[in-house]
């Protein structure tokens, strides 16, 4: 693999030269290429939030971006001063934090050149919070920079869009991603190829799976449904256990959090301690157990979302197969069963399936019951 990494802040941007020339010229004070709000734009596992750091690092860097300085250090770990890193648990992010954000906007650098504020979520903000957002935008005050991250320019509303210059990320290609596994993390070079494979280019999907042999075994789990769709009874039973398991999964990933918080907030209310204790302490706690609830169903909307991803690859690579295509594919390592299942179907059907997995990804956005949405799914694969 010779895939050549940038220096700097800028070495875990892979596949991105033509963005972080683009960012580069703007640290370096180029004619016409610095301005004060940002839109970071690229697929899911693209590094959005990976290029919006480096160039908060590099802005506020006497060097650029060298990547070994104080400033770097500070600003890509999200504790330098000058560098306000946004990223929400939640299913958005409301008015009042956009609020204060643009109450910090308006302050002027600590320390660094530049007060930056990195909203990795931007399209997470409500419509409320992006008129809130608007006005900062439209006056901006003389050392701030903004930058907001999101999956297509789109996902933003447009009144905001037309304020802020575009960087377009790409997808990685599964080469590059192995190599940077392998200098970052040491992952052993055949995992590396093999987790860069079956991510299809998500550098973060990637370093899960080449590091965590749990997280490989769920997505094998995923995989062997398919051909097992062959009664209702599978089709509900598969449903329900997909769901569980998206359940357990974000259970696991909050429970440790939703104790700390419920423990730091009984000690700022004065519970277990002798100090005077607040007369209306039940609507904090209200507050605190819809955040966290909130969290959860994000935690299990993203589960479930994983699940199909890697049913679409599935499906991808049976009509790779159907219409004889010299693509690649996905799961190189389930070829006999997938050549078995794409003799099975035609064309037109594995088409109609991959259109069932993207009603079901848009029935969850849409708050659609999780059971529900993965039980109409789980039927329309039916073999």
């Amino acid at each position: 693999m010779s895939v050549v990494a940038a220096s700097g802040v800028w070495g875990d941007l892979i596949g991105q030269e033509k963005a972080v020339a683009v960012l580069r010229a703007a640290v370096a004070g180029g004619r016409h290429a610095m301005t004060h709000a940002w839109l970071i734009v690229g697929p899911p596992g693209s590094g959005r939030s990976n290029a919006a750091r480096a160039f908060a690092a590099a802005l506020q860097c006497p060097s650029g971006g060298c990547g070994e300085c104080q400033s770097c250090r500070t600003a890509l770990a999200g504790s330098h001063p000058d560098v306000t890193l946004v990223r929400t648990e939640q299913l958005s992010i409301g008015v009042d934090e956009v609020r204060e954000l643009a109450r910090r906007s308006a302050m002027s650098p600590a320390l660094g050149r530049y007060q930056v504020i990195v909203v990795e979520d931007a399209d997470r903000i409500t419509e409320r919070g992006a008129d809130a957002l608007l006005k900062s935008l439209e006056e901006p005050a003389p050392k701030t920079v903004w930058l907001l991250c999101a999956p297509t320019p789109d996902d933003v509303i447009v009144t905001i869009r037309s304020r802020t210059r575009l960087v377009e990320l790409s997808t990685p290609s599964p080469d590059a991603v192995a190599a940077l596994l392998m200098r970052r993390d040491q992952v052993p070079e055949a995992i590396a190829a093999y987790a860069a494979r079956i991510a299809q280019g998500h550098i973060g999907r990637a370093r899960v799976l080449a590091r965590d042999e749990n997280a490989r075994r769920r997505r094998k789990e995923i995989l062997d449904l398919p051909p097992k769709l062959v009664t209702l009874g599978a089709c509900l039973t598969a449903a329900a256990n997909l769901v569980e398991a998206a359940s357990e999964e974000a259970t696991a990933a909050t429970v440790d959090v939703d104790a700390r918080e419920r423990a730091a907030l009984s000690e700022a209310l004065g519970f277990g301690g002798k100090g005077v204790k607040t007369r209306s302490p039940g609507a904090a706690f209200k507050d605190l157990e819809d955040q966290q609830k909130a969290r959860a169903k994000r935690f299990q909307r993203d589960a479930l979302d994983r699940v199909l991803t890697e049913l679409t690859g599935y499906y991808r690579d049976v009509l790779s197969v159907q219409i004889h295509s010299n693509a690649a594919l996905i799961n190189a390592e389930l070829a006999g069963g997938i050549a078995k299942m794409a003799a099975a179907g035609s064309p037109e059907a594995t088409l109609g399936r991959l259109d069932a997995i993207l009603e079901c990804r848009t029935a969850l956005e849409t708050n659609v019951a999780p059971l529900l949405a993965l039980e109409a799914l789980m039927i329309r694969l039916r073999s």
